[in-house]
C-alpha cells in the first residue's frame, strides 16, 4: 500500500521499514541517457528535539554552477529521530519545497545518502523514488559500508562497498581534508553520481549544490530570507 509522505508521522518504525521496502523496488540504476542543464541541492536543517523542520532547494545553472532560484519551506515533523530512517522526517518538507519549483531540476544532490544506506534507502534514494527526479546523496559522513581512504588529492576517490557490493564512493574533493560520501539515488548510476558530484566540486569541500543550499536554509533558519520560491534575477542582493 502506497503511504502518502504527508501521513509519516502517523508510521511505526515496522510500517516505515515496509514503506523503504516498497520504494526501494521502484529504484532505477542507469546513466542519465539527457543533457543536464540544471541541478538542485538540497538540505535540510533541524534540532534533532525539535518539530521544526526548515527545507531548502537552491537550483544552479548545471555549466557554470551559478545560482539561478530556490525555494524555502518550514515545516513541521513529528517522526521519531532514528538513524537509519531519518528521510520520514525530511523527505515530506523536502517534497513541499520541490513542489516550489515551476521546472525541476534535471537531477537532484541531497545532503545525505542514497543507497548507501543498509536498506539501500537513504534520503536521496528516498526521495528520487517518491518524485521520478534523478537523485544522488552527497553526505559528509559515513553511514553504512566500507571502504580504504581515498589518497590525499583533490579528486581522488574510492569504492564505497558492501559485502562485494559498490555502494558509493567516497571522493576527496578537497586537498587533505576529510572526503565527501557519494552514492547513487534513483535513475543515475554509480559512476554517472561520481561524475556529477566531481564535476560540482570547486573550491569548497562541499560541492555547490548542497554546499549552497546548506547555506541558503541557515539565512532561512535566521530569518534572512524569507519562505517560498524564489528568482535570481528578481532578488541578485540574496546570492
Amino acid at each position: 500500500m502506497q503511504i502518502s509522505p504527508q501521513n509519516y508521522d502517523a508510521l511505526s518504525i515496522t510500517e516505515a521499514t515496509s514503506e523503504q521496502k516498497r520504494l526501494r523496488s521502484l529504484l532505477q540504476f542507469q546513466p542519465l541517457g539527457k543533457e543536464v542543464k540544471t541541478i538542485g541541492g538540497c538540505d535540510i536543517s533541524l534540532n534533532r528535539f525539535s518539530e521544526t523542520i526548515y527545507a531548502g532547494i537552491v537550483v544552479l545553472d548545471y555549466f557554470t554552477l551559478e545560482p539561478l532560484s530556490y525555494a524555502l519551506v518550514k515545516s513541521k515533523t513529528r517522526f521519531p529521530y532514528v538513524p537509519g530512517f531519518l528521510a520520514f522526517r525530511e523527505v515530506p518538507a523536502l517534497i513541499e519545497a520541490l513542489a516550489l519549483i515551476p521546472e525541476k531540476p534535471d537531477i537532484l544532490m541531497v545532503d545525505g545518502h542514497g543507497i548507501a544506506h543498509p536498506r539501500r534507502m537513504g534520503i536521496a534514494s528516498h526521495l528520487g523514488a517518491l518524485t521520478s527526479v534523478p537523485t544522488l546523496g552527497c553526505a559528509k559522513k559515513k553511514l553504512y559500508g566500507r571502504f580504504a581512504e581515498p589518497e590525499l588529492s583533490k579528486g581522488a576517490y574510492s569504492p564505497l562497498a558492501d559485502r562485494e557490493e559498490t555502494i558509493g564512493y567516497v571522493l576527496r574533493s578537497k586537498d587533505k581534508v576529510h572526503p565527501v560520501f557519494i552514492s547513487p539515488g534513483n535513475r543515475l548510476d554509480l559512476e554517472g553520481s561520481l561524475r556529477v558530484a566531481m564535476h560540482c566540486v570547486k573550491k569548497h569541500r562541499l560541492p555547490e549544490p548542497t554546499r549552497r543550499a546548506h547555506e541558503f536554509v541557515n539565512r532561512f533558519r535566521i530569518g534572512e530570507l524569507k519562505p517560498g520560491y524564489h528568482v535570481f534575477s528578481q532578488n541578485p542582493e540574496l546570492f
